[in-house]
């Protein structure tokens, strides 16, 4: 099985901007090991991040985030794309709507995507989804990922492990 490490939406807006939810700050240790790991094995590193524009639909919803071009809208500092790394920038939800993800994942024959960042029962759970419509596998890292309270976290880990056969795994056996 080949697998690729999903970063999704570790931008600033999500961590201590616009949207900042307290809680996401302590994946970001996590999800650096995760990629010091990968990326040393070869596993590829692919960041999806939401980068908006003033007429996107989900901005109605949440208000103004990550808007393309902005502080916002950058992945966080300690998470910076390396050099090698697959960048994509989404408008919606998923990770794979209209992105480009599933072209590259299939062009480097991956079956396995492990699933980082925010939010567990927003963003990962609709990459989730679209993933497993895909025939991909899924691998969560249960430190690598937060929502905005616990019931929300744990209602979306079991929801992506019951509906999708997610493995929920720590950090160290993602990879």
């Amino acid at each position: 099985m080949k697998s690729a490490v999903l970063v999704i939406d570790m931008t600033n807006d999500f961590l201590t901007g616009a949207l900042k939810n307290d809680r996401a700050l302590k994946t970001i240790q996590p999800i650096s090991d995760l990629l010091t790991k990968a990326r040393a094995q070869g596993t590829p590193v692919v960041y999806v991040s939401d980068e908006h524009y003033k007429e996107d639909h989900e901005l109605k919803i949440w208000g103004d985030h990550s808007m393309k071009g902005t502080w916002g809208g950058q992945i966080t500092d300690e998470l910076a794309p390396k050099s090698g790394d697959y960048s994509f920038e989404k408008r919606t939800y998923s990770a794979f709507f209209e992105t480009g993800l599933d072209t590259l994942l299939r062009e480097l024959n991956v079956d396995n995507v492990i699933l980082t960042g925010v939010v567990t029962n927003i963003c990962i759970q609709h990459s989730a989804a679209d993933a497993c419509l895909r025939g991909y596998e899924i691998t969560v890292p249960k430190e690598t990922t937060e929502a905005l309270s616990d019931e929300d976290y744990d209602y979306a880990l079991n929801y992506i492990k019951t509906m999708y056969g997610a493995k929920i795994v720590s950090v160290d056996e993602a990879l």
